[in-house]
């Protein structure tokens, strides 16, 4: 099974990779109102856990100067993800990604917004410029929503996943361990409960 080509995802090369989708017919008349609440939703990061219930994992967007905030992500911001089990011990518990671009796309029949992340150190820590993360810098994860004229669309796109090694030895084997239950498809099912929860307006 070879990973979609999306525009706007980075391209697989190497280690473990997911495509999680969820879809929703939306009638034409609501269609455009319906994606402004999905928008609202996907750029508020603080309330990602609220559309998936318990288990899963929190997340809050810090600027590039590693204070909280809760704007609308921007390209240098940090997401602290706080996921369920032991955390990494150098970044007090928590995994940290960047967000590395912000893509637009818009046509007369559709539009599409993806936000893709990579692993980053922890930007409170300023004296350790190890990744805080299970996955190695190289992997990427991209969130994406987008709207045609009859569907709403939320997708989560994984890519280049594989361990990070670069850690303590107690963080790296909290990592593999991590790392492989994601490779394995643990991750899939976070993310497919996050793509459903978004597109759920009920």
């Amino acid at each position: 099974m070879k990973p979609k080509q999306v525009k706007g995802v980075p391209q697989q090369q190497s280690g473990g990779f997911h495509d999680t989708e969820s879809q929703k017919m939306v009638e034409p008349a609501v269609l455009l109102q319906k994606f402004e609440m999905l928008k609202e939703r996907f750029f508020c990061v603080r309330n990602w856990k609220s559309y998936c219930g318990e288990g899963f994992a929190d997340f809050k967007l810090y600027d590039a100067e590693g204070i909280e905030t809760q704007r609308i992500p921007q390209k240098g911001d940090f997401m602290r993800i706080d996921i369920p089990g032991p955390g990494e011990i150098e970044s007090k518990g928590y995994d940290w990604v960047e967000v590395t671009d912000i893509c637009f796309t818009e046509d007369n029949n559709s539009e599409s917004i993806i936000i893709t992340c990579t692993p980053s150190r922890d930007p409170n820590n300023k004296k350790n410029r190890h990744i805080a993360h299970f996955y190695s810098a190289k992997a990427t994860s991209s969130f994406m929503i987008s709207r045609t004229p009859t569907h709403l669309k939320a997708a989560v796109y994984g890519r280049n996943e594989s361990p990070n090694f670069n850690a303590s030895f107690t963080d790296m084997v909290r990592n593999l361990m991590v790392a492989a239950g994601g490779m394995m498809g643990v991750s899939k099912i976070q993310w497919k409960k996050l793509s459903d929860g978004f597109l759920d307006f009920e």
